[in-house]
């Protein structure tokens, strides 16, 4: 019967000169699954990939997770025996000292800009928490000098560099927030100037960073920022960054309040929200087009049901069975359905590495963070979107096939 099932069904899809028509109807419906099943590939594919480059860019200059204080500010006094416990976690594999602050910096071209400071200590080159010493692209955590009369040195994001025109060697001035003194002369307070020479550049590739942040020695940023010995948080490198929420919790736990920690999930929660729900939302929307496909599937089947009346009641009247009869129609959807998914499949992975190997889609870094259109075609994606595709072109097939199962041998043949 099987035999039978598929030379019935491989003749209905022939083309003859009576059913030039159908063989174009059929070939519409097959590129219409085609050209859905490669916008599917395509689309989830560049959603992977925005989703997989923002994580990787996003993990590079920041922790997997940090340890605040409720209630004090950016302040932890007891840091060395705070970070002493956080390193006694089985999941943790690094944690140091770090500060946060702002200030405003200028080379003294009637230009400033008011740059986050962060304050890295020199110990984190072999076993950093986060990925932003090894991406120095000049100078390192040194942040050795060879000028007199300045503070220290200094390492600025590489487009916050370029604006400033300020390269290594050069001289930098800031002004701190902190340690602002009151002067009875003038009324008011009188901040503090401090003097940085310039010993390289970052570049992580996230445009925030690279356009608003610089970095200075651990002691340096804490007389900056005017903490003394303390130090804004402590930065946390872990085994496994999937496991940051679940280790977050437990440091929460065992440090107690006022200690809070911050994983990198729930600190960009709203982006990746955002895009997993965009994810679905095109899925669903272009899916629609292989269900497009779908109807032209049942129109093209039940019209070959009616063209073929007559040699189906034939057929019947012969000892045909109903039920070879609808599988050779249900075998005729499921061909259109696997040509057309095998074709977009084909396309689509070839559209999607074109576009990814050549960077043919430019975007803007200070929006989107990264300078162009990603696509990572995901396995589990694939196998649902060539699953669901057979499966609608199977399903688009139930109906005509049942119309022509149902037919009366007789009436047929009486009919034609």
């Amino acid at each position: 019967m099987t035999r039978l099932n598929l030379k019935l069904a491989s003749r209905y899809l022939r083309s003859r000169r009576s059913s030039r028509l159908f063989s174009l109807i059929t070939l519409i419906a097959t590129g219409g699954v085609t050209v859905g099943v490669m916008a599917l590939i395509v689309v989830m594919g560049v959603m992977n990939g925005l989703q997989e480059d923002l994580r990787d860019k996003i993990l590079g200059p920041t922790p997997h997770l940090r340890v605040y204080t409720y209630g004090q500010g950016l302040r932890i006094d007891d840091w060395s025996a705070v970070r002493d416990t956080i390193l006694a976690h089985p999941d943790v594999l690094a944690a140091e000292p770090v500060v946060f602050s702002r200030g405003i910096i200028t080379r003294g071209h009637d230009f400033a800009e008011g740059p986050y400071v962060i304050g890295l200590s020199p110990d984190t080159g072999s076993m950093s928490v986060t990925a932003l010493p090894r991406q120095f692209i000049e100078g390192d955590l040194s942040f050795t000098t060879t000028l007199d009369s300045v503070q220290g040195g200094i390492v600025l994001g590489r487009r916050l560099a370029e604006r400033l025109t300020a390269y290594p060697g050069d001289k930098v001035t800031m002004v701190s927030p902190a340690g602002s003194n009151f002067n009875p002369a003038v009324g008011g307070f009188v901040p503090k100037f401090w003097v940085f020479e310039v010993t390289g550049h970052f570049e992580t590739e996230m445009y925030e960073y690279d356009n608003n942040y610089v970095v200075l020695p651990l002691e340096v940023a804490q007389e900056f920022a005017g903490l003394g010995d303390a130090v804004s948080g402590i930065e946390v490198r872990l085994a496994d960054p999937w496991d940051a929420p679940r280790v977050a919790m437990e440091l929460d736990e065992t440090l107690g309040y006022p200690y809070r920690a911050l994983d990198w999930q729930s600190q960009n929660a709203n982006l990746f929200s955002a895009l997993e729900l965009e994810k679905l939302a095109m899925g669903t929307i272009l899916l629609l087009i292989v269900v497009v496909a779908a109807f032209n599937i049942v129109s093209t089947l039940t019209m070959v049901v009616r063209d073929k009346t007559r040699e189906i009641g034939i057929l019947r009247a012969m000892g045909l069975p109903a039920k070879v009869v609808r599988q050779a129609f249900i075998l005729q959807g499921a061909f259109i359905g696997a040509v057309g998914t095998s074709l977009g499949t084909v396309l689509g992975l070839a559209v999607a590495r074109f576009v990814d190997s050549r960077r043919m889609i430019d975007l803007d870094p200070s929006v989107y963070f990264i300078d162009h259109l990603p696509v990572r075609v995901d396995p589990v994606d694939l196998v649902i979107i060539i699953a669901a595709s057979i499966t609608v072109a199977t399903l688009a097939t139930i109906y005509p096939a049942r119309q022509a199962a149902s037919l009366n041998p007789v009436d047929a043949i009486r009919n034609e």
